[in-house]
């Protein structure tokens, strides 16, 4: 038995499945790991104005980024992978990720000078679309990297870039200079990751002689866009959701508010990191049940793990609820001590937001992926209306979090009655869920009141901890007994 465990074990390693997910996990982790040390060094270190300024720029930058690469991926993985001549195919791609940047380096100016008078931006909007063209380029050699089942060199080069940009904000702490100059060694660091990425990142099949001479006609490029703009939908939708409230409040709120919803929001990301990471095994395992299997099984795992999403939200927002107070400034510094009770409004969202993610896996495996497109429509337009509509009645951060966390209610909406008409979900569970949210919620609040905020988190997840250890045996010895009659029946 032991061999044979050993054996798996090693057959295990060897898999690139195994590989790419386990240095994707640690990638993650170290990836956030440093660059949210990298967040919060530069928060407490620059003033408010100029560190909300750098936020402007960089959300502005990263907004286009996402429409730079008109996510293009999917086609050049699908054409790498099915075509005999792949340097062709290689060098017409990243010609055209680098047309595609030079074109965003020069909008995401023209929009900082239409957008804002204040200099300090236009100098970063400069900087940072140097970014844009690199970017297109990593962009590309990651993509080749998944289509040759080699993300390893994409997940330890990006490792290597969150580390370096960590220590240039580290020593700030000993040699403070211009957040000018912070951008400028982004930019050097972001050259530095190209390097990396072209010396021991690639494919030998990438050749920078080879893709400078390449020619591609303009008529290919607008051919190529024309056939896959469902990519470029899907791929940018979710960034343009969070990276146009930057740009949101910058216009109607103050500096201090848009490094609020900065920092808020950056709390936000790292929440997600868990739900995000267990997507990656969650979705496959959806499309082989889909498949492979029956409607009855893929509906009980599905129900299985949205339990699971569901306890996941409901631990985060409580959490935050209870210790935001204290963390945000442990954490950012007094000055950002109101950044408290602006985080625990956008974590209203992640109620909904992980099993939403987790149902927009569950369309997309079983082939309704057109629909997650338009209900991500619906969803971006809703959140637009209802954040200018309320923002022309009342100037206030709070009309943000507000319409972040309604226009994911009805995405969810939307997505339960697509699956209920599809039979994969029930009325009585999605009203389940509605109600028990709900409850759990206003509970919750009650308890605080009563036990102070730090205890009341320690009391309900002991509870629950308790209930899973007393209640959970018991259940799963019925659901073996039922097991065992219906064999028995057939």
């Amino acid at each position: 038995m032991k061999s044979k465990l050993k054996a798996g074990f090693g057959a295990m390693q060897k898999s690139s499945l195994f590989t790419n997910s386990f240095w994707g996990i640690i990638a993650s982790a170290l990836q956030n790991l440093f660059l949210s040390i990298f967040f919060v060094l530069i928060a407490r270190v620059y003033a408010t104005e100029d560190f909300a300024q750098y936020l402007i720029a960089n959300a502005l930058y990263q907004l286009l980024a996402v429409f730079s690469t008109f996510g293009l991926s999917k086609w050049f993985i699908r054409e790498v992978v099915n075509t005999a001549d792949k340097g062709e195919v290689i060098n017409r791609f990243f010609k055209i990720q680098l047309y595609f940047g030079l074109t965003f380096y020069v909008v995401n100016l023209a929009l900082a000078y239409a957008l804002y008078d204040n200099h300090l931006v236009h100098v970063l909007a400069f900087l940072f679309g140097f970014n844009i063209i690199l970017d297109n380029l990593i962009y590309a050699i990651k993509s080749l990297n998944i289509a040759e089942a080699q993300q390893i060199k994409t997940f330890k080069i990006q490792i290597i870039d969150s580390f370096l940009l960590f220590l240039s904000a580290a020593v700030l702490l000993v040699y403070p200079f211009s957040i000018i100059w912070l951008a400028i060694i982004q930019v050097i660091i972001r050259a530095i990751t190209i390097n990396l990425f072209l010396k021991i990142g690639s494919s030998d099949l990438v050749n920078i002689r080879r893709i400078a001479q390449f020619k591609v006609l303009f008529s290919d490029i607008r051919q190529l866009i024309y056939t896959n703009w469902t990519f470029v939908i899907i791929g940018s939708i979710s960034l343009i959701y969070w990276r146009s409230a930057d740009i949101i409040v910058s216009k109607t709120l103050t500096l201090t508010d848009v490094a609020i919803y900065g920092i808020s929001y950056k709390v936000f990301q790292l929440a997600l990191i868990i739900p995000y990471i267990i997507s990656t095994t969650v979705f496959p395992a959806l499309v082989k049940k889909f498949s492979e299997e029956s409607l009855e099984s893929l509906r009980k795992y599905y129900q299985e793990v949205f339990l699971f999403y569901f306890a996941f939200g409901l631990l985060a927002f409580t959490f935050i609820y209870s210790y935001a107070d204290f963390l945000m400034p442990l954490v950012f510094g007094s000055t950002y001590a109101d950044a408290a009770i602006y985080t625990k409004l956008m974590f209203l969202a992640i109620l909904v937001f992980p099993t939403a993610m987790l149902q927009a896996n569950l369309l997309v495996a079983i082939k309704l992926e057109r629909f997650d497109m338009i209900f991500n429509v619906v969803s971006l337009v809703l959140y637009l209306i209802f954040s200018f509509v309320g923002l022309y009645y009342i100037k206030s951060l709070k009309v943000i979090n507000y319409s972040i966390f309604a226009s994911f209610l009805i995405f969810h909406m939307l997505q339960d009655v697509l699956l209920i008409k599809r039979g994969i979900v029930t009325l009585k569970h999605a009203l389940m869920f509605y109600l028990i949210s709900g409850l759990c919620v206003m509970g919750y609040l009650g308890l605080v009141e009563v036990t102070g905020q730090y205890l009341s988190f320690i009391i309900l997840w002991l509870l629950v901890g308790i209930g899973m250890v007393l209640f959970l045996p018991k259940v799963n010895r019925r659901v073996k007994m039922l097991v065992l009659r219906k064999g028995a029946q057939g």
